[in-house]
């Protein structure tokens, strides 16, 4: 090999040469550094390794102020998605006056009792052509004072509308039997214009007839049909809008309106700052109504038993009788011989 061919090659394999010296450099570097750490590492107070090893550590603690006040200040539900999820308490529409603390069951019916030791809510049913009612007396005789009679509904699949078939006879026996009555319609209105037309049909089914009680607008979410109903997604506008249009039909046509409707879709589909003109039938099951808000009526049971109607009956209590332009349904006078009778 001549000289001139062997500084070629030297030539070439000069940056090889130059790369390994200096990656080695860096490599014997990152070796010491690893070695660094890893002796610091050893250093440091690690109860888990070295549990000779011990650091005091001082965690200075605070007293947890309440986020808020719960009363009277947020609605809080359960959802299936979020869990306890709450919502804002509307500070134009009245709570509720009905403590749950004078809410008691008694020989299984729920009673009210005011301040006092007084009840002060008459007992109810709300039946439809799918009660069988055998004896109204005997209705009359196990302590019921009213009833609201379904005098029609709207489908929700066709939306058509039709009559309670049970109604008049139902209207017929209960008077007989000395029940106040009242009335409601099923509703199943996507519009205004659905709205006013059963207000219509339910003032034409009442003609020549007379109530003691209001007559409520029962809108509905139908949670059963897989297909989905009508009014699966009637918007909130809408729905309030056609609750005053019904309720205010229905005072033109001479009857006393109200609106039935449960806790979730009262809070969740109702404008109620707008219906606070209208007495209001709260549907809640169980022993005390959990609805911040008030309510005139309350249904607090669909598998009640009375004697006389077969099957399971919704129970009611109002707080108020309507046969006596609404003054409030005070059923048992207080004690007289002591002013007050102690609360239930």
């Amino acid at each position: 090999m001549n000289r001139k061919t062997a500084f070629k090659i030297i030539c070439a394999a000069l940056p090889a040469l130059i790369f390994a010296a200096i990656a080695g450099g860096l490599g014997i570097a990152l070796h010491e550094e690893r070695q660094k750490s890893n002796v610091l590492d050893a250093m440091q107070p690690n109860p888990d390794t070295n549990p000779s090893v011990t650091t005091a550590v001082t965690y200075n603690t605070v007293v947890v102020d309440r986020f808020y006040d719960r009363a009277g200040q947020k609605i809080l539900l359960s959802d299936d998605v979020y869990g306890e999820i709450w919502i804002p308490v509307l500070e134009d529409v009245p709570l509720s006056t009905h403590p749950l603390e004078l809410l008691k069951e008694k020989d299984g019916r729920m009673v009210s009792y005011d301040t006092y030791g007084s009840m002060n809510a008459m007992a109810g049913i709300d039946i439809s052509v799918y009660n069988k009612v055998n004896d109204w007396n005997a209705v009359k005789a196990d302590g019921i004072e009213f009833v609201m009679l379904r005098v029609g509904y709207r489908t929700y699949g066709g939306g058509e509308i039709r009559a309670d078939q049970a109604f008049q006879q139902n209207y017929r026996a209960a008077k007989e039997a000395g029940l106040l009555v009242g009335a409601y319609f099923f509703s199943q209105a996507i519009s205004i214009e659905e709205a006013i037309e059963e207000a219509v049909f339910t003032a034409k089914q009442l003609k020549g007839l007379t109530l003691d009680f209001p007559v409520a607008y029962d809108w509905e979410i139908i949670y059963h049909d897989e297909e989905g109903a009508r009014t699966d997604h009637v918007p909130v506008d809408v729905l309030t809008d056609c609750c005053l249009a019904f309720c205010q039909n229905i005072e033109a046509f001479g009857y006393q309106p109200m609106i039935y409707q449960n806790k979730r879709t009262s809070l969740f589909k109702l404008d109620l700052p707008r219906l606070q003109d209208y007495p209001f039938w709260l549907a809640e099951y169980g022993d005390g109504p959990t609805y911040l808000y008030d309510y005139d009526m309350w249904q607090y049971s669909c598998t009640g038993t009375v004697n006389g109607i077969e099957g399971a009956v919704d129970l009611n209590l109002s707080f108020y009788d309507y046969s006596k332009e609404g003054d409030p349904a005070v059923v048992r006078p207080v004690t007289q011989s002591t002013g007050t009778t102690a609360i239930p």
